[in-house]
């Protein structure tokens, strides 16, 4: 049987190895691709450090990690047509599976490794004109805030919108906000090299959020009309309660970074007397991942500079601790098999 490298986690015990295990066949409806960048993502660090909780779905204690992956075909099932071995391709990060989405690289094998499974519903073509590495984090660090963006934040041209945490979710939604027209946009973030990110990025104004004239300042670049819609990518209570401080009356507040705690509303008079709403995001949905390789295959969005780094396979649980510990301050790690 033919063997390949893996980075394994065993949950229970929050470890993180790379091992030599079974290389996949493809069954039918599967094709088996070649893995050649594999994104490195907040989520992974939650999983590994227990915070995300047990995987609902995983069967076991071990999954190869891995949800942001991008490749080339190496062999297809039985009844598989349409696709042929080499052919550049994206998965998107998750599967339907008994009426269910599972995630890959948490409810089962992802693409932390030299090879990962996928049905071909989840396969998309991508063009030569996207690096690999690049066309990697489309699904999750671009798809997620898109679709918190344009579905459930409902983000109309011209609205005044701001980002809460501006790490791999939260600047790819200021160039996204940029290109479905929101204005201003306004950027918070404690990290003074966040803050130059965002405006980098295309952010109308970067806020430190401890600062005490933090309200005061979105007033005054909205007008006095303060935000209609606010994103949280920071996954953290603080940020829930400035942020419903600058919302305009019926403004919507999009919950999209994980914190496992509790959700507390301080002022339920005002929240009800200023009509506010606050909306859950997860994931995205099936189309969002080759509407978006179109948009960046076609030049009209660009995520180049979304890469800080790649690194070999077995550098993962270093590629981790960079994330974790913010060293560097790095948007995308990519790992590379």
């Amino acid at each position: 049987m033919d063997h390949m490298r893996a980075a394994r986690l065993h949950i229970p015990s929050h470890k993180l190895t790379i091992e030599e295990v079974p290389k996949p066949t493809p069954g039918p409806g599967q094709v088996l691709m070649k893995v050649a960048a594999a994104g490195v993502c907040m989520s992974d660090v939650h999983l590994i450090d227990g915070s995300l909780g047990r995987p609902p779905h995983l069967k076991g204690d071990t999954v190869t990690i891995g949800h942001e992956v991008a490749g080339t075909i190496a062999e297809t099932g039985p009844d598989v047509t349409g696709w042929t071995v080499g052919q550049r391709v994206v998965l998107q990060a998750g599967e339907i599976k008994n009426g269910e989405m599972h995630t890959r690289g948490v409810d089962f094998d992802g693409g932390w490794a030299e090879y990962a499974l996928a049905s071909v519903e989840s396969v998309f073509a991508v063009p030569d004109s996207i690096p690999l590495e690049q066309a990697a984090v489309i699904p999750d660090a671009v798809s997620t805030p898109w679709d918190a963006i344009v579905r459930t934040g409902a983000v109309r041209p011209g609205e005044a919108a701001g980002v809460w945490g501006v790490g791999g979710l939260g600047a790819h939604a200021v160039q996204l906000l940029r290109a479905v027209g929101a204005y201003p946009i306004i950027a918070a973030d404690p990290v003074p090299a966040a803050r130059q990110r965002a405006l980098d990025l295309g952010a109308d104004l970067a806020l430190d959020s401890a600062d005490p004239a933090f309200r005061d300042q979105v007033l005054a670049v909205t007008k006095g009309k303060a935000l209609n819609v606010a994103f949280d990518f920071a996954g953290v209570n603080a940020v829930h309660e400035q942020a419903l401080s600058v919302l305009a009356p019926e403004g919507r507040l999009v919950l999209v970074g994980l914190s496992g705690r509790p959700l507390v509303v301080n002022n339920s008079t005002m929240f009800s007397y200023m009509k506010h709403h606050i909306l859950g995001h997860f994931g995205t949905t099936l189309d969002a991942v080759p509407l978006l390789v179109d948009l960046v295959g076609s030049g009209r969005l660009d995520f180049s500079r979304s890469i800080t780094d790649v690194l070999p396979l077995e550098d993962a649980a270093s590629a981790v601790e960079r994330l974790h510990t913010k060293e560097g301050n790095p948007l995308r790690l990519i790992l590379q098999p």
